[in-house]
């Protein structure tokens, strides 16, 4: 993999010494090759030993700057692609590959006009060749399931331009978890440096249907109803995915056609928690902590959140922030025991067991 990383790099390096126009970046289309190195944190105690950690990223987007929708004006002409990536974690027996999926959205921070800094957001999944085996690979507690979410923050300085490439120095985060859909979920975090050239692929030639006026100010109010069917697990012992159902509502303003403010309410029903209760398990059984759970096992498995959300909408795609306050939800404390309470938690809980001072594991 490493000869194929040196072997781009020899390839692109070959477009600059070829590349003999000197004129500005025209196009509106591109392809962005990006060589990666940094490295990763370990996951947990006894991760397994790594050398550096090496990507390839493909990026295929295209420029917003002559895009006659409202959005793209308000952000700026961001630039908008999917990139196709490949990522080694410096011990191929048992870290391996991930094989990536993002799409990604670029904006300019210093303004509409001046494009030499940007960040580069992107949120996408993974596969991954190696992951978690309690025989064959206990000690990488990274990830269990072979596909990931995939999480992308990446800022990028333009050094120099020609005709038909850019090229640029990055670095930043690069995130992977499977969601908590099964455990154990410890995520790999990277910090990574780069190198990219923006290649331009069509040349440019809508400079004349550009906006010619600043679009004109608007705001509305907007009421938001939404049902959402997730999945989670509970433990290790109790690994198996079960449904998470939601029902929210949240009100507030759109602005300019672009970004939206608000705050909401959201009902949330987790299967586990109900099941854990109805069944009658070590902690809610006659007698144990949370034996009142068993009166109104629905209710005891319930969540009810007030949030506040903000969102950027980019045409038929939001990208939505929220930030919220759980005001009932119980069933969390027989979670916190088995997950945090706890080392190694068994299915059936000794009456033993119990929480030393200022909730410290203590058995």
């Amino acid at each position: 993999m490493k000869k194929l990383y040196y072997l781009l790099f020899l390839l692109t390096s070959l477009c600059l010494v070829a590349q003999t126009e000197t004129s500005s970046f025209d196009s509106s289309r591109f392809i962005t090759p990006e060589f990666l190195g940094g490295t990763t944190a370990a996951s947990n105690t006894d991760f397994p030993e790594s050398s550096a950690t090496l990507g390839l990223y493909i990026n295929f987007g295209k420029f917003q700057q002559h895009n006659e929708q409202e959005w793209a004006y308000r952000l700026g002409y961001p630039k908008t692609g999917i990139a196709l990536g490949v990522v080694d974690y410096g011990n191929s027996e048992f870290l391996g590959q991930a094989y990536t999926l993002l799409p990604n959205v670029e904006f300019n921070l210093l303004g509409r006009t001046r494009r030499n800094f940007t960040m580069n957001v992107g949120l996408g999944g993974s596969y991954f060749n190696k992951i978690y085996d309690p025989v064959i690979n206990p000690l990488n507690q990274a990830v269990s399931t072979h596909v990931t979410w995939t999480f992308r923050l990446f800022f990028h300085y333009k050094l120099f331009e020609t005709k038909n490439i850019q090229w640029r120095l990055g670095g930043g985060y690069l995130h992977h978890s499977n969601g908590h859909t099964r455990l154990p979920n410890n995520g790999y975090n990277s910090l990574v440096g780069s190198l990219s050239a923006v290649i331009g692929t069509q040349k440019d030639n809508s400079a004349a249907t550009a906006i010619q006026s600043k679009p004109t100010r608007s705001s509305s109010f907007y009421i938001a109803p939404r049902f959402g069917l997730g999945s989670n697990i509970l433990s290790l012992v109790y690994n198996d995915q079960k449904p998470v159902y939601t029902v929210a509502i949240s009100a507030g303003k759109q602005l300019n056609k672009t970004f939206k403010y608000g705050v909401g309410f959201s009902y949330r029903y987790y299967q586990h928690y109900y099941d854990y209760i109805a069944e009658s398990e070590s902690l809610v059984q006659p007698g144990r902590e949370f034996e009142d759970f068993t009166d109104a096992p629905t209710w005891s498995a319930s969540n009810l959140t007030l949030f506040a959300e903000g969102e950027i909408l980019l045409n038929h795609i939001g990208l939505t922030f929220m930030i919220g306050a759980n005001i009932h939800k119980p069933a969390y404390d027989i979670d916190w025991r088995i997950n945090q309470g706890w080392d190694d938690t068994p299915r059936e809980i000794p009456e033993s067991w119990m929480l030393g001072e200022y909730n410290s594991k203590y058995k």
